[in-house]
């Protein structure tokens, strides 16, 4: 056994680190705090908080006050993320009082959440099978043009895009229709040099980044399943007044298509003033023509029959959707079942078929199955359940009625007046936080304004729900401008050149539309 010589420096197992500074501790922990999102998470209990001990009023309205500023400062702030805050009323409003676990938790499913959750399903359905790009390229092809025609050409694609998104989720048809558009910029030549022939390009990959994005928004104010702000404002529409007519599909189209279509002609217009030249067409013609769409459209071969069926289930159900409840004299299909069914109830009926039929591709293989369904936007499910419970507590803790008194000083105000301003409000405050919870936070306030002014309540809760969706000059204004962006083609300035006239024209159409087209369709002369 060897002696262990003791003289010897013995090294320590773990290293010595030499303690740090004051300052570096400090600095270490306003980044731990900063990392962690403290300050934020401490917003929401804390404003919640100050509510309860520096308001006055009844205390069910001042609780539920209380909570709304914990869960809309955690969805403006991003303190933890949005489906965890949505689902924050399921524990906040049985603990203070507001209503019960039971009837918090019924709020979350409904039959406006069926509808959107079934939507889904039947759009990852058509992602999975390339019907989109198909679809894509067919229309764009029919509007290239020979010789090429920029305008034209542009019309076709922001067409695509917005008959893509009126019947998925914007964010989906963008995300669905950027790669179709960029596929087709990429034959064009790059952009670095400063030739003339190169600027009209780079004028043109803009226009069509700038069209995608927008008319993905534009097309989905036209129907219910466009967008989830129709959905909340359908939503609490039942909720605050069950006793009247729902918003169905059809209702819903006869007025949102038509704003939707002059909204989206404006569009067009815009862009090709602003980025398409009469040279245009000639720096394109080389690099850019029908020949190249078909070559595509060759490359995906013929429709085979999983194709032909989910655009069967798709058209059948848009079929549904219009015919369920047409007018008072002709009452639509929904009458055979003493209209006990709703929107979601065929779309459930529908989406079901999907993992019933075959695909005939390999042997027992549906059309549609679980594992496809992995990346249902659950966050946007969630938040639409938030907004109809809030709305639904606003309603029964008694705060409408507070608000409803607080907002006695503008019954006087002409209507003319008050819509635009509701209208640019929300298209203000949606450029800072999501559509869905400006809707969200808006429409309840609109409800009790409306009380107040002794108007109907659609009369400015539609155009505060629009307003929303207005979300035209910042990239964080909505997702769908996020995927824009992120190609690289555009800039924030090339977005407000485009969003400032686009916001102005949607505030007009919908001050003009509402009291004129609105007021027909849906019935707002009558008493609520």
């Amino acid at each position: 056994m060897e002696d262990i010589d003791t003289t010897q420096s013995k090294e320590p197992f773990l290293p010595i680190h030499e303690e740090a500074t004051s300052t570096n501790n400090r600095y270490s922990v306003l980044k731990s705090i900063r990392a962690n999102k403290y300050l934020q998470i401490a917003s929401g209990p804390l404003a919640c908080a100050l509510t309860m001990l520096f308001l006055d009023g009844p205390s069910s309205s001042r609780n539920m006050l209380a909570v709304l500023a914990w869960v809309f400062l955690w969805w403006l702030t991003e303190a933890v993320p949005m489906a965890i805050t949505s689902m924050s009323p399921l524990f906040l409003f049985p603990l203070f009082g507001v209503s019960s676990a039971d009837d918090v938790a019924k709020t979350y499913m409904d039959d406006v959440i069926s509808l959107v959750l079934r939507s889904f399903i039947l759009a990852l359905a058509i992602e999975h099978y390339n019907i989109h790009k198909r679809l894509a390229l067919n229309i764009t092809s029919l509007f290239c043009g020979d010789p090429l025609n920029p305008p034209l050409l542009l019309l076709g694609i922001c067409a695509t895009t917005a008959f893509v998104s009126m019947w998925m989720h914007n964010t989906a048809a963008a995300v669905m229709m950027i790669p179709v558009a960029t596929g087709i910029l990429q034959r064009l030549p790059d952009m670095s040099h400063g030739s003339g022939s190169n600027t009209d390009v780079q004028r043109f990959c803009k226009a069509v980044i700038l069209g995608v994005i927008y008319s993905a928004a534009v097309g989905g104010m036209s129907t219910l399943t466009g967008t989830g702000v129709n959905l909340i404002l359908v939503g609490m529409w039942q909720s605050y007044f069950p006793q009247e007519d729902a918003i169905s599909f059809s209702t819903w189209f006869m007025f949102g298509f038509p704003l939707a279509l002059m909204l989206f002609f404006v569009l067009w217009i815009v862009l090709c003033l602003l980025y398409c030249s009469t040279s245009t067409g000639k720096s394109l013609s080389a690099y850019l023509d029908r020949s190249h769409l078909k070559r595509e459209l060759e490359l995906l071969g013929p429709m085979d029959f999983a194709e032909k069926m989910i655009l069967t289930i798709f058209g059948g159900l848009i079929l549904l959707w219009m015919t369920r409840s047409i007018t008072d004299d002709v009452p639509g299909w929904g009458a055979l079942f003493h209209n006990n069914v709703g929107d979601g109830t065929v779309s459930v009926m529908m989406a079901s078929l999907l993992f019933i039929i075959p695909n005939k591709k390999n042997e027992g293989e549906k059309l549609m199955d679980w594992n496809k369904c992995k990346k249902l936007p659950w966050n946007i499910v969630l938040l639409l359940g938030a907004g109809f419970a809030i709305a639904d507590g606003v309603h029964t803790s008694g705060l409408a009625d507070e608000l409803s008194d607080g907002l006695s000083f503008l019954k006087t105000a002409p209507y003319i007046a008050i819509a635009p301003l509701v209208c640019l409000v929300s298209a203000t405050i949606t450029e800072f936080t999501s559509n869905n919870s400006t809707t969200t936070l808006v429409v309840p306030l609109l409800i009790e304004l409306a009380r107040s002014m002794s108007v109907h309540p659609l009369l400015l809760m539609v155009p505060g729900a629009i307003g929303a969706q207005f979300a035209f000059l910042l990239p964080t204004g909505t997702p769908s401008n996020v995927v824009g962006f992120a190609t690289g083609n555009i800039q924030i300035k090339d977005m407000i050149k485009v969003g400032v006239p686009l916001k102005v024209a949607g505030i007009a159409l919908i001050t003009v539309l509402m009291p004129t087209l609105g007021a027909y369709v849906f019935r707002t002369d009558r008493i609520v």
